[in-house]
């Protein structure tokens, strides 16, 4: 079932005021019943709405707009009329709005969980960790120090190397991780004086949607905006020629379509892309304390996270006896089932065309005889019962194997033998995609030895899927271009100006 599109009989860009009055003029109570595009700090929606639907029971959700080109023309000239004079106030009042935002957002913790989890199916445990952690990336983004840096002082003259805004962004967002990526996005563009719209995905808007009406009792109008709609949104945010950057998190072949389109007009582009996230046990490794840690970061969030493990890479030695506790955990704690029920640790895939990929990933099984040490099954035909898929295991498939090869982004992970070190680390880098890896040992020096030689943008030792929001994050090859996070996250929102001050005429 995909998302459908009705007429709700209103007029293109009719502004909703009800109830909005208050802080910034708006309403201090925000309401959960109905979601409006925000252009220039106003509740606005469309002639044509949409509606998702919850990927848990397939019953849909609320109606949203399906913006127009008209919507983001509007919406542009709001945000480029806001740049001159947001990127004017004081870095530390910025960073305040920034504060004052988290605070907001974490006084509705319950309220953003369970859209979370009605939108995007994960269990509310974990929606409600993934609002702890966008209200933790404002408060650190709010206090880092974007560096002015003195590269030449004599007597004749000074040269410093400084950071100026962008101008106008855009924040295209997936549909996994809907508000910690929004944020992510938000709090460096507008901390370092750019305005943003949060684009964002058709799959997941309503979160980000009311993130953003929330937003216009802390920020001045035009300086964060949404706008929601269908597939043709994002190509009129790209080709738009008064928008500077976009920040797009997503797939590497739409990420290469967001490249070309932005081309023209010379735009910014921040690109976080997939992953196929290799990890590497060592024969050395206490499995008894290790194996927990490796369930949840192979299959949290339904594996629906691009920096989820995808190739289990278990030494020869301890390779059965790995793989039997492994299997064993996953089945004895890791239930199946609606995120509204705490006893359940793997919710739904999250739209229908995810769910068509992730079982014609476990079609593959018989079709290429592959040996499941856990699950395997085909999901029920009614797919009316919610996406779900039981976790599955695959013994020790070819490497060519669709499954080592490809990410499936659901609940299926290989688990492959390897003998030596090199051996295993060319395999491991053998994949267009750099995003994440991890190497897992007693030996720390023979870890990091082995973790230097892996190509991603992220690698961890005795961990996986670790972020912070002062840690800079991207992909090496097809997994991105730029980091996002930390100061270079700051600084991919800012022009580099080299600032001559002559001493004397």
């Amino acid at each position: 079932m995909s998302p459908a599109a009705t007429t709700n009989g209103t007029t293109n860009g009719t502004k909703e005021t009800n109830g909005i009055n208050g802080v910034n003029g708006h309403s201090h109570k925000l309401q959960f019943e109905k979601y409006y595009n925000i252009i220039n700090n106003e509740s606005t929606t469309t002639s044509k709405t949409r509606h998702n639907i919850n990927p848990a029971t397939t019953k849909p959700n609320p109606e949203v707009p399906i913006s127009t080109q008209d919507d983001v023309d509007k919406a542009v000239a709001a945000a480029r009329a806001a740049f001159k004079s947001w990127a004017k106030v004081p870095v530390e009042e910025r960073g305040q709005k920034l504060r004052d935002y988290a605070d907001a957002i974490e006084s509705y913790t319950d309220d953003f969980a369970k859209l979370l989890t009605s939108e995007q199916g994960k269990p509310l445990a974990q929606s409600t960790q993934e609002i702890g952690m966008a209200t933790t990336w404002l408060r650190a983004f709010s206090t880092m120090k974007l560096p002015e840096d003195i590269v030449e002082d004599s007597e004749d003259r000074q040269v410093i190397n400084r950071y100026t805004p962008l101008g106008v962004t855009c924040g295209i967002v997936p549909w996994n991780f809907p508000i910690l990526l929004a944020i992510g996005k938000v709090a460096p563009a507008l901390y370092t004086g750019n305005t943003i719209i949060i684009k964002p995905s058709p799959y997941t808007p309503y979160c980000d949607l009311k993130l953003v009406e929330l937003g216009m009792q802390i920020f001045p109008p035009g300086v964060l905006q949404a706008l929601s709609g269908e597939e043709d949104l994002g190509p009129m945010f790209t080709a738009h020629p008064d928008i500077d950057k976009i920040a797009f998190t997503g797939s590497s072949a739409t990420g290469k379509k967001v490249m070309a389109a932005s081309a023209p007009t010379l735009k910014r582009v921040t690109l976080e892309l997939g992953g196929n996230d290799p990890a590497i046990i060592c024969d050395d490794v206490d499995m008894e304390k290790i194996i927990p840690k490796l369930a949840i970061v192979s299959f949290l969030c339904c594996s629906q996270i691009c920096m989820m493990i995808k190739r289990l890479y278990v030494h020869s030695s301890i390779y059965g006896k790995f793989v039997a506790a492994f299997c064993a955990h996953v089945k004895e704690n890791f239930k199946v089932g609606p995120g509204t029920d705490p006893e359940n640790f793997i919710g739904p895939v999250q739209n229908s065309i995810q769910y068509a990929k992730v079982k014609d990933m476990y079609s593959q099984i018989a079709k290429q005889g592959w040996k499941p040490a856990l699950g395997g099954d085909m999901p029920d035909e009614d797919a009316s019962k919610g996406y779900f898929f039981t976790p599955t295991v695959i013994d020790n498939p070819p490497d060519n194997s669709r499954i080592v090869t490809e990410e499936p982004f659901g609940p299926i992970l290989p688990i492959l033998k390897w003998e030596h070190d090199d051996e295993v680390i060319a395999r491991a880098n053998d994949t267009k995609m750099g995003l994440g890896a991890s190497v897992w040992s007693n030996d720390l020096e023979r870890a990091t030895e082995m973790a230097k030689q892996l190509e991603a943008g992220t690698v961890w030792v005795n961990s996986h899927f670790e972020i912070a929001p002062g840690i800079p994050f991207g992909g090496h090859k097809w997994s991105g271009i730029g980091t996002e996070w930390g100061v270079n996250g700051l600084k991919a929102y800012c022009n580099s100006q080299s600032l001559w001050l002559k001493k004397r005429l």
